[in-house]
């Protein structure tokens, strides 16, 4: 928003969305003259608010009851107002030591998940990346009755997949031992969404001696090496029960339109994708979100990438009154934490 304000306003704004944090009441002129610092009169005060309530930053629920944030009102404190803490160290130790590297990667997306749940005590969320950004690192075949075969895979991030594939033509033993060595020699180490274009490339370019085992290992890949990882979910969910409990979203309706949307996911996934180019943390408030049940709702997120590659988002998501200054530094350590424990582990030699 592009509402200029002086120091005093900065001020006061400031303290009126502190002190409605931390108790979730309307605050009046008295408490925010204590609270600002500022040596000014209660009438003085008064006047600045409606100053504030004039440019949509505060609005009055009751008459005499003092004043709280609008959505804008904390698009501006989260803007320019904000004084971030870092995290503390014993949750920064907790991250780490409950995403661990090394752990399968719907281990740690699921940790992270839960973690931010109750660190928040909010719901935590995490999209699942697509199976084709990892490299994989071994590839069997196994036949199965009716010319069916079963593709083992292991991925560098330590994911084992198994997955049942039909063939156009039957394949023999010895040709899906060949095509395993085959894949394994040539590609392990590189991400999966290559493999695919190589083969392709060196089936246009080599000659005929190549071209039955190449024709074997695009067939047999194709469809072993798409998808996504965590099964069918692109989304983790963690703590949505804890919104219950939450004052400001205490309306039925409301609880039921906000669950109806995590029950979907669709919605809240592409409002997540959104922001998955985007560096650092993104903090959508009410209406930003785009998404009607979320309009008494605030969205933290923050990409998490591991080797230079960005492989999805997780966040928080609560009420629009929630301790900004503790929440953001948490949901930038958890993608710090996730993305440097997605580093694939090196194999012994």
């Amino acid at each position: 928003m592009n509402i200029s304000l002086d120091a005093r306003e900065r001020a006061l704004l400031r303290a009126l969305i502190a002190q409605h944090i931390r108790d979730g009441e309307p605050v009046g002129s008295r408490t925010l003259a204590k609270r600002s610092g500022l040596d000014v009169s209660a009438a003085t005060i008064r006047n600045i608010m409606a100053d504030l309530e004039e440019v949509g930053l505060v609005a009055a629920p009751h008459v005499s009851a003092g004043r709280v944030p609008t959505a804008q009102g904390y698009r501006v404190f989260v803007d320019s107002l904000l004084q971030m803490r870092p995290l503390p160290d014993a949750e920064l130790l907790r991250l780490r030591s409950r995403i661990p590297a090394g752990a399968g990667t719907g281990e740690l997306l699921s940790s992270a998940s839960e973690l931010l749940s109750a660190m928040s005590q909010f719901v935590g969320v995490v999209t699942v990346p697509q199976r084709d950004q990892f490299a994989f690192r071994h590839i069997d075949f196994v036949g199965l009755d009716g010319g069916r075969v079963l593709v083992i895979l292991v991925f560098t991030d330590n994911e084992v997949q198994n997955r049942v594939v039909t063939p156009r033509r039957a394949f023999s033993a010895s040709e899906l031992e060949q095509t395993a060595n085959y894949l394994n020699a040539q590609f392990a180490g590189r991400p999966v969404a290559e493999i695919r274009a190589a083969l392709q490339r060196e089936l246009r370019e080599t000659g005929s001696e190549m071209q039955r085992l190449l024709d074997a290992a695009l067939e047999l890949s194709g469809e072993a090496l798409a998808g996504r990882s965590g099964g069918s979910d692109d989304m983790l969910l963690a703590g949505q029960t804890r919104l219950m409990g939450v004052q400001d979203l205490a309306d039925m309706e409301r609880l039921r339109d906000l669950f109806e949307a995590f029950s979907r996911k669709r919605e809240i996934l592409q409002l997540l994708e959104r922001t998955i180019s985007a560096p650092g943390v993104r903090v959508f408030i009410g209406e930003e979100t785009g998404l009607a049940p979320l309009d008494a709702c605030t969205v933290i997120t923050a990409p998490y990438v591991s080797q230079g590659r960005v492989l999805g988002v997780l966040g928080v998501i609560g009420p629009t009154r929630m301790a900004y200054d503790r929440v953001i530094p948490m949901v930038q350590a958890t993608a710090d934490v996730l993305g440097a424990a997605l580093n694939p582990v090196p194999t012994a030699p």
